[in-house]
């Protein structure tokens, strides 16, 4: 398969992009917008064979990480800027005719750009393990952290209540949280592009905060809920039964967006193109055909 790289320069920074196959006149292409804030397109790459079936992938880094630039200056990571990155790389790649893919934070980023900005040649979206709400999302987290143990649940509310994110009993806390409903960490037998650095703990820390359950950056008011309303393309909503993203939070996605539908991935967790990657990459191939 042809792969094409590149930047795209943007507001006196450079976004890096990757285009995966040829353009088909049958296929719109698939544009694949990232998680973190501060993720990177890397695990986008797990869906490269798909390009075979003659679908064309675009993929990209946000403004603060990966291959892209990082920007000394705090102001620059806030949603507005990563929405108008999105129209100007529609722009530049010429992305008139598109279906938009967002996973977690990238899929927040769609409802923010679809419901503040044109919606013109978006064939249709998937959304991916996102809220509508932080405050919700929030809420969900701290439902979640009563699961684990009592030690991790100590270790938690001790950590948010002095506001030090760094004691050792919190980490490995928090990392018993995210292996439990995000992804584990990456080992020697993970897929590599999982094991690639993102570049991107600074652009997190700034917009979303320390951890999943302290939102106290940039977007920590993010809020589109009422706005769903008016999107007007065909959405597909997902997510895992044990994900970052609860049922709850996608019915929230699901419930508010006219004509929505809703696919939960069993036994999955917030990735469920590396949890359940064959039916991932089925429901999506059935979505986009449905659409195009």
């Amino acid at each position: 398969m042809k792969i094409k790289e590149g930047y795209m320069p943007f507001h006196g920074y450079k976004t890096y992009y990757r285009i995966v196959g040829e353009p088909s006149k049958d296929k719109a292409p698939l544009l694949l917008i990232h998680g973190g804030p501060g993720s990177s397109h890397n695990y986008f790459e797990l869906l490269d064979d798909y390009a075979k079936t003659g679908r064309q992938l675009i993929m990209y880094d946000q403004v603060g990480c990966g291959k892209s630039s990082l920007p000394e200056d705090e102001g620059v990571y806030v949603k507005e800027t990563w929405a108008e990155e999105l129209v100007a790389l529609r722009k530049y790649l010429h992305l008139d005719e598109i279906h938009m893919l967002g996973q977690s934070w990238g899929g927040m980023l769609e409802m923010f750009y679809l419901t503040q900005y044109d919606q013109k040649g978006i064939k249709s979206v998937m959304i991916d393990g996102s809220p509508a709400s932080i405050k919700l999302w929030t809420k969900e987290q701290h439902r979640l952290i009563s699961y684990l143990s009592y030690e991790d649940r100590a270790a938690i509310a001790e950590a948010e209540r002095t506001g030090n994110f760094t004691g050792p009993k919190y980490l490995a806390a928090n990392d018993r949280y995210m292996e439990r409903y995000c992804w584990d960490d990456p080992d020697e037998n993970s897929p590599e592009p999982l094991r690639r650095e993102t570049n991107g703990k600074r652009a997190s820390l700034i917009a979303e905060g320390p951890n999943e359950f302290t939102e106290n950056g940039t977007i920590s008011d993010f809020e589109v809920t009422d706005d769903l309303k008016k999107i007007h393309v065909p959405v597909l909503v997902t997510n895992g039964t044990d994900d970052l993203c609860t049922p709850l939070i996608a019915k929230s996605v699901y419930d508010h967006i006219p004509g929505a539908k809703w696919h939960l991935f069993a036994n999955s967790h917030h990735l469920a193109l590396l949890d359940q990657h064959d039916e991932f990459i089925d429901v999506l191939d059935h979505w986009l055909a449905e659409n195009d």
